[in-house]
């Protein structure tokens, strides 16, 4: 006959089965802890922080977008914006500006910065654009093509040359033969697209995203040539970038499948 256990020994036995049947149910090793980051119940994953992005004035909607659901996807972090001239830009850039983030409405632009190792890396293209005459809403003055702009009844705006918009209107002018003679030439594209608007000026050259952006308030007439003259957007993390983690990540959320979506749905062609 095997010998009786003692009262105390009994309770000994217990607690140390309990133990042993706590750690088989216990997380393996190397397994993510339920409770660990990324969970309901746990921290956050992911970048968090603040970046400033520079963006060309034809992004606004556009990025003003990606902004607003890159932060929900990404809780904790803030993404400001200041839109303008690509070529304003680079200058603000140049002279300091404190910012993260640069995406450039062309190529040459973006390139003055990597020359000067203002950009950390290389930039990545995102986007393609062309141009597109805007007119009041049913074409009033009945402008059907590049040529039509040549005429002294038809008050005209573009962008001036620095500017990507500009360049590009330079070089439709060139494929066409014509010499164009805008009343007004503009820092940015969205400047041009407001004097359409307002009534100041009979037509502007701006970018098939900026007419489909307008709502209604502008029309948009195509043209052959502007397929002559294609921008590409690059954008790219900056040297002094306070964040580069952060920066780089939303630079790549703007090359990704849902930044794709919303420039698509924008106008933007692909790279």
């Amino acid at each position: 006959m095997k010998p009786l256990l003692r009262p105390g020994l009994l309770a000994l036995v217990a607690t140390a089965a309990l133990a042993l049947s706590g750690c088989s149910a216990a997380t393996p090793s190397g397994a993510p802890d339920p409770s660990g980051p990324g969970t309901a119940s746990g921290s956050p994953s992911g970048p968090t922080g603040t970046i400033t992005v520079l963006a060309a004035a034809s992004l606004q909607r556009t990025f003003t977008e990606l902004g607003e659901q890159y932060e929900q996807d990404h809780p904790g972090t803030t993404i400001r914006f200041s839109f303008a001239g690509s070529s304003d830009l680079v200058s603000q850039i140049a002279n300091g500006a404190p910012a993260d983030v640069f995406a450039s409405a062309d190529q040459a632009n973006m390139a003055k910065l990597t020359t000067t190792d203002l950009a950390d890396g290389w930039p990545r293209d995102f986007a393609t654009n062309v141009l597109e005459i805007a007119v009041a809403p049913g074409n009033p003055d009945h402008i059907g093509n590049l040529r039509d702009l040549t005429s002294s009844d038809v008050q005209l705006v573009t962008c001036a040359a620095p500017v990507p918009c500009g360049a590009a209107t330079a070089e439709v002018e060139a494929a066409a033969g014509v010499t164009l003679r805008p009343v007004s030439e503009e820092q940015s594209v969205t400047d041009v697209l407001g004097k359409v608007e307002s009534g100041q000026a009979d037509a502007g050259l701006v970018y098939v995203t900026d007419v489909r952006g307008a709502g209604g308030k502008v029309d948009g007439v195509p043209f052959d040539e502007s397929s002559e003259a294609v921008n590409t957007y690059p954008i790219g993390v900056l040297r002094e970038s306070r964040d580069p983690g952060l920066a780089a990540s939303f630079a790549a959320y703007v090359r990704s499948d849902a930044g794709r979506e919303v420039l698509t749905d924008a106008g933007f062609g692909t790279p």
